[in-house]
């Protein structure tokens, strides 16, 4: 699935979930290591605990960031 991020600087976030579980996860833009390590970090995970984990992280004086972007197309693709 493909998500288009909103506030922050990648514009794209590639995911997918498999048996509840996100199974892969791809940044596009943004800064490449950060998201590189948030997407090994959470593969593998169970949505929900990505969800509350992610949720609500800001990035700097934003009111988002990458992992919050990444918890929302979570919560839109799963419709949690």
């Amino acid at each position: 699935m493909d998500y288009k991020p909103k506030g922050v600087c990648s514009n794209n976030i590639h995911f997918e979930v498999e048996n509840d579980k996100v199974t892969s996860v791809v940044f596009t833009g943004g800064c490449h290591g950060n998201g590189q390590g948030v997407a090994a970090l959470v593969e593998g995970m169970d949505v929900d605990e990505a969800i509350s984990r992610l949720s609500g992280i800001k990035c700097g004086f934003k009111p988002t960031s990458c992992p919050d972007q990444l918890a929302t197309a979570l919560k839109e693709a799963t419709g949690k």
